[in-house]
């Protein structure tokens, strides 16, 4: 059956402020946008937003994101909105937003209802308030690890399950790619202390779990044998910066303050990999799929990553080599002393490609409303 009407999405998610989430939610919105079919995201808006209408989609500012009881009231406001725009896909990538969702969808006579797809993005607790991602008439995951946590833990027809990897743009993280003179020129007048050193680089938001203390030890092991050695740590704080304070006494107990710089949330992230000698992730817990370690290994820098979740799909495809078991940190010295004497060589991204996850996720799309119509 052959579709000739372009039919339209409804992406909801808590707010669109950074991270892989909210970025591949971006990327659909483009693509859909650029294929002529109407494209809505609704969150509680964020920095992204400029970006939503910058690439022809729509955003409508709707807190259902919020662990607030009045956020049950958008369920009657989203109605309107589904109704009001005839939306015919709902995409829900967050357990709120998707309880929201689910209810307002439920509100609207059957004949009248937009499909329901949820992307479970990662392995979240084991409860009734996470069943919600698996209540979709489509579940999309983004890993394999995700895969197998959803058919272990929720009871859930296999059918329903589609396995689509999160992707990279090859055109925006092109292989082999350099920074330009004037980014390094930027780069080096606000950051001195890095120029000529071997730079090192974590790159993640500022969380127990994401590994900067592991990272902090490692850059201490290392500076024995290479005192030129310059660790980055490149992510943001959420909430609070209690953690970030623990992590800055660390690092001036061992003497590091020559050695680690803290660059906070960086749009340039690309650039800052390149001039990175290596790359690491190194999640205490697995990482659903794990999406800057992809962007270095797609431009060409070697990732030291902790054996498991998505960045060991990851690696194993493109380095395996750079593959360490979780905690060990003096067997990620010695792959980093290696590495630093010798860099390997990478295997060009041409798998966890940004194309093929937006033609699987349109493809999604587009069998759900060809059985809908059928039916």
């Amino acid at each position: 059956m052959v579709i000739n009407k372009k039919f339209s999405v409804l992406q909801a998610l808590p707010d669109l402020n950074s991270g892989g989430v909210e970025r591949g939610t971006l990327e659909v919105n483009k693509y859909l946008a650029s294929k002529g079919y109407r494209s809505i995201i609704v969150s509680n808006g964020g920095r992204m937003v400029g970006q939503v209408l910058k690439d022809k989609g729509e955003h409508h500012k709707l807190a259902i994101g919020k662990k607030n009881i009045l956020t049950i009231f958008t369920i009657f406001k989203l109605i309107k909105l589904i109704k009001k725009n005839k939306i015919d896909i709902v995409h829900a990538r967050s357990r709120l937003p998707a309880w929201v969702c689910y209810f307002a969808i439920r509100f609207i006579k059957k004949g009248h209802r937009p499909i329901f797809i949820t992307t479970v993005h990662g392995p979240y607790s084991v409860n009734f308030y996470s069943s919600i991602m698996t209540k979709g008439d489509k579940v999309i995951v983004v890993s394999k690890m995700i895969q197998d946590y959803v058919l272990k833990n929720y009871k859930i027809d296999r059918k329903k399950i589609f396995l689509n990897y999160r992707g990279v743009s090859n055109k925006d993280f092109p292989f082999n790619f350099k920074a330009p003179k004037n980014w390094l020129k930027a780069w080096y007048q606000k950051y001195p202390q890095t120029k000529n050193q071997i730079i090192l680089t974590l790159p993640a938001r500022i969380s127990r779990w994401k590994g900067q203390e592991d990272f902090i030890e490692l850059i201490e092991k290392l500076t024995h044998k290479y005192p030129n050695v310059h660790g980055l740590i490149v992510g943001e704080v959420k909430k609070k910066d209690k953690f970030k304070k623990e992590l800055e006494k660390k690092i001036s107990k061992l003497k590091l303050n020559k050695n680690i710089t803290f660059v906070g949330h960086r749009s340039d992230i690309r650039e800052v990999m390149s001039i990175s000698k290596i790359v690491f992730s190194l999640s205490i817990e697995p990482e659903a799929f794990g999406r800057v370690s992809l962007e270095s290994l797609s431009i060409g820098i070697p990732v030291i990553g902790y054996a498991h979740g998505g960045v060991k799909e990851q690696l194993n495809k493109l380095l395996p080599k750079g593959l360490i078991d979780v905690g060990k940190v003096d067997d990620a010295k010695k792959l980093s002393m290696k590495w630093i004497r010798s860099t390997p060589d990478v295997k060009q991204n041409d798998f966890f490609t940004l194309e093929k996850m937006l033609n699987n996720t349109f493809n999604i799309y587009k069998e759900s409303i060809e059985k809908k119509r059928i039916t």
